[in-house]
């Protein structure tokens, strides 16, 4: 996803990747300009301390007197004084503007993360998501906020420095400018070093970040399996990569701010010799040559240390670009402009030749026709792998058919709008996701308005009732991140009563009993039975004896239909493939 293009850090770079974040600054441009306007007396008064030395050296030093320049120290510190509180206004408005931009990136990119599909989640770890999504985004907009000030300030601070430069002497002035550009020289070659590097560095610190996930997410299973030191070393080996990509940054960079030390140590050097020439002949005063020392050293000194500090420019203006790289991807599952929404009564959903790999080098399904009539309970069975859950991952459109269409009444669900189209199908998984918070919001979800005679409902026809009547709080009793309070069978009931509040004519159950033990399954089998009534439902079962009453049964078998029917007539087959695989299943039960 990175692009590997080798550029040089150059103005135009760095205008067209602030041009990128320029629409975000807008709502705030009043406070961006008043913060910016303020640097710049922040920057020239280096050159006003600079230049009051000359008079003052040249009246204590050469006329000796004292008198006369008195109010020159007290002018340098109301000076000194005044810098220092436009200095914190700057900064106190550059954080207020960068920290609103960063929100409202955030919140744009946040959006865009809703609207990726499936796949984009197959392929990327948490740690790559929270990174891209976030620390990217702190980054480019923290670099943002110093590099404004930084820039704008350093330029005025740099254009007056200059200016008393050639003031006191415009021989010294050419000698200074042009080991002043030898010592800016090696910046321009930074980014081409640092890119490949700087990608790698920051898939590394994805992986750091997903292994604090998994420790936090996967505890049960660490504690259960012992695998403490397993995970330690694994972590261990992260960090390693992490330190040998820092060890690098620094053997391809650190040498920067060390040779601009030599060069600008050289231009002082040939400075001085020439300029104690100069005093000599005549040719300047005492006064102008320290006036142009303070001036040169004021230029210089910020220019030894631009070395370390253009790294940390370079890091934002390509978290910049990685930001836009997410913001400017389209997702691959998305409206038409023609789309049309999804009304009146479901009557059939249709699979017409479809095929689908989850990449170009595997099928997972192949050439599949299946017609489902309004009010059917189609049950998908087979063995794992075999493209059961694919079947029904491709109606929502989690994924999109590689060949062929499916159809609701006729129309391909590409052309229906996705909203429309998922407010009409409910999806009970095997696992699912719980939000943290209560019951109650995780049964309403973003149904506010749902009644209490609704949620009465929706509890009792997902056998929960019991269960709620136990908790202190009820509804409102806590479940902890990811559900982690509650058992597997409470978890999918809680998951089963927000379907029935979605009240969605088409029902999708992906094996939703295959991990609870017979207790919990008996109740949710009750509660699914309940969920349903009077709708069109698809059942990807693992476990044969809840599908028997199924008005058709579908045996898929590596990406294919191998049979179809009812269980009376497929338990029937000789050598039935169906036969087979509910035998087995009432053995091991």
């Amino acid at each position: 996803m990175y692009k590997k293009i080798k550029k040089k850090i150059s103005a135009s770079y760095m205008v067209q990747n602030y041009k990128k974040i320029l629409p975000f600054v807008r709502p705030y441009w009043v406070r961006a300009i008043l913060a910016m306007v303020i640097t710049i007396p922040v920057g020239s008064m280096d050159a006003v301390i600079a230049l009051l030395l000359k008079p003052y050296m040249d009246v204590v030093l050469v006329e000796k007197s004292v008198s006369a320049t008195a109010y020159i120290p007290v002018l340098i510190i109301v000076f000194s004084l005044l810098q220092s509180a436009l200095n914190y206004a700057s900064t106190y408005m550059n954080t207020w503007v960068g920290r609103k931009i960063a929100n409202d990136v955030k919140i744009k990119l946040f959006n865009r993360l809703m609207n990726f599909e499936a796949s984009f989640f197959d392929e990327k770890n948490s740690g790559e998501v929270q990174f891209r999504f976030n620390a990217d985004v702190d980054t480019a907009c923290n670099g943002l906020i110093s590099n404004v000030k930084l820039f704008v300030t350093r330029v005025v601070s740099s254009v007056a420095l200059i200016a008393v430069l050639f003031y006191n002497s415009w021989q010294l002035a050419l000698i200074a400018l042009a080991v002043m550009i030898c010592a800016l020289y090696p910046l321009t070659t930074i980014r081409r070093r640092i890119k490949d590097i700087m990608d790698k560095t920051v898939f590394s610190g994805a992986k750091v970040v997903m292994h604090f996930n998994e420790a936090y997410s996967g505890n049960r299973v660490i504690t259960s399996y012992n695998l403490k030191e397993h995970l330690n070393q694994k972590f261990k080996e992260t960090l390693q990569s992490v330190f040998t990509l820092g060890i690098k940054m620094v053997q391809r960079t650190g040498i920067m701010s060390p040779l601009m030390h030599f060069i600008i140590s050289i231009g002082i050097a040939l400075v001085i010799w020439y300029g104690s020439y100069l005093i000599a002949s005549g040719a300047i005063t005492p006064g102008s040559f320290v006036s142009f020392i303070a001036a040169l050293l004021m230029l210089y000194t910020p220019l030894k240390a631009m070395g370390n500090n253009f790294n940390s420019v370079v890091n934002s203006l390509m978290a910049i670009e990685r930001v836009f790289e997410l913001m400017e991807a389209e997702p691959k599952i998305d409206n038409k402009p023609e789309a049309v929404k999804l009304s009146g009564e479901i009557k059939t959903i249709e699979y017409k030749n479809v095929s689908f790999g989850y990449n170009s080098e595997k099928m997972a399904l192949k050439n599949i026709n299946l017609k489902i009539n309004s009010g059917e309970t189609v049950a998908l069975v087979g063995n794992s792998g075999g493209g059961k859950t694919t079947i029904g991952s491709l109606l929502p459109r989690f994924y999109d058919v590689t060949s062929g269409a499916i159809t609701i009444n006729g129309v391909d669900i590409k052309d229906i709008d996705l909203h429309s189209l998922r407010d009409h199908i409910a999806v009970v998984f095997q696992d699912n996701f719980l939000f943290s918070g209560t019951i109650r919001e995780n049964i309403v979800l973003d149904r506010a308005d749902a009644s209490d005679e609704e949620l009465r409902f929706v509890i009792k026809s997902a056998c929960l009732e019991e269960f709620v009547a136990e908790l202190k709080d009820g509804l409102d009793s806590q479940i902890g991140e990811r559900g982690v309070l509650l058992s597997g069978g409470q978890k999918q009931r809680i998951a089963i009563a927000r379907a029935f509040l979605k009240n969605a004519p088409i029902v999708i159950l992906d094996e939703a009993t295959s991990a609870l033990d017979n207790r919990s399954e008996a109740i949710v089998q009750q509660a699914i039975n309940n969920l349903m009534q009077n709708r069109t439902v698809i059942v990807i079962a693992h476990r044969l004896s809840t599908v028997r009453n199924a008005d058709k049964i579908v045996v898929v078998k590596h990406g294919k239909i191998v049979e179809e029917g009812p269980h009376e007539e497929l338990i029937e087959k000789e050598d039935g493939f169906y036969k087979s695989l509910y035998h087995s299943s009432q053995l091991k039960a």
